[in-house]
């Protein structure tokens, strides 16, 4: 068989041909490029995917701070020795308070909440149910803005009124209106709901407004000691935390209770030394007098002040009793270190 060399047969061969071996070997390349780009992209694409979300950071400059309500610790789970430690020197710095404290004719409620998540709780007589004036209005707030989120009243201009005179200027005829709008039943019920723990007999009572703020329009003592208008220090605590997280009725409706509570108009007690030593201070507020019982509550919130306060107290003195500890209050919470 003769033997035919394999250059000049190459050579032989068509230039078609030739050009088609080339372009298939580019092709083979160009295709192995492909597939490790796609697999690279793949590979890119899958560890974005596995990649966390990032947690927006929580915004505490307003209120309410909206966080899942099963992130928010319960108030119950906030007792700090620390700042108990401090308010028991508070309260020992003057032998008056600590007799009364001793009677269970003061109580005392603070709240720290610099730290949001991590808020902290000290009281003296924490579950001292007392008569408590007018404070108790905002039971009425809250049971009338579960009416409203329920359909049960609706929100007219003559209502968003007298909320904010019940409140702003304590006005009794207003309680009275919205006390008939919403029910004297109806007001325990809320109180009592599980949702909000804020009167449990088993705990010493709490928030109640047993009797509408005059007039004859029946009566329905709380469980407990049979009281119209009462309240202890934790309660009220309980209510303004809620508040502040937005827990109260729905982020919409506490939005409102909110402002409803925010620039109070009568500047005593404990307005009158906010508006000294913090004049741009957001301050939502229910205070309550009557013959020697003094009382007053608030949720003050700024740049150095975040914290809830509330004091009970029986007492001829009790309005420059008030000032006075609101001040050393003050003081303590917005101490640095």
């Amino acid at each position: 068989m003769k033997k035919v060399p394999v250059f000049p047969f190459l050579l032989s061969l068509s230039p078609v041909l030739i050009s088609f071996f080339f372009s298939l070997t580019s092709w083979i390349s160009t295709d192995s490029t492909i597939t490790s780009t796609i697999s690279d992209t793949t590979e890119t694409i899958s560890t974005v995917s596995e990649a966390p979300e990032p947690i927006a950071p929580l915004s505490i400059a307003t209120l309410p701070l909206e966080v899942p309500a099963e992130a928010v610790p319960q108030l119950d789970d906030l007792q700090s020795e620390e700042l108990q430690t401090k308010l028991d020197a508070i309260l020992r710095s003057n032998s008056k308070w600590t007799a009364l404290a001793k009677n269970k004719t003061l109580s005392i409620g603070i709240v720290d909440m610099h730290d949001p998540m991590n808020s902290r709780f000290a009281a003296i007589n924490p579950d001292n149910m007392v008569y408590a004036a007018s404070l108790p209005k905002i039971a009425i707030l809250l049971a009338a803005e579960e009416a409203i989120h329920q359909g049960d009243i609706v929100e007219t201009p003559e209502v968003k009124q007298d909320m904010r005179l019940m409140i702003a200027k304590s006005s009794n005829s207003a309680a009275t209106r919205m006390a008939q709008r919403v029910g004297i039943k109806k007001i325990g019920e809320v109180m009592q709901d599980p949702r909000y723990d804020l009167y449990n007999k088993e705990k010493g009572g709490g928030l109640w407004v047993g009797k509408a703020y005059g007039g004859n329009t029946g009566r329905i003592g709380d469980p407990l000691k049979n009281l119209s208008h009462a309240a202890s220090v934790k309660q009220v605590c309980k209510y303004y935390y809620k508040l502040a997280f937005g827990q109260l009725v729905s982020l919409e409706r506490s939005k409102d209770m909110l402002n409803v509570l925010v620039n109070p108009e009568l500047h005593h007690k404990f307005v009158s030394v906010l508006d000294r030593v913090a004049p741009n201070a957001k301050v939502y507020r229910k205070s309550g007098t009557w013959e020697t019982w003094h009382t007053d509550s608030a949720l003050v919130w700024d740049e150095d002040r975040k914290y809830i306060v509330v004091v009970l107290a029986e007492d001829a003195g009790g309005e420059t009793m008030l000032r006075e500890l609101m001040q050393k209050i003050d003081t303590a919470l917005v101490a640095k270190g």
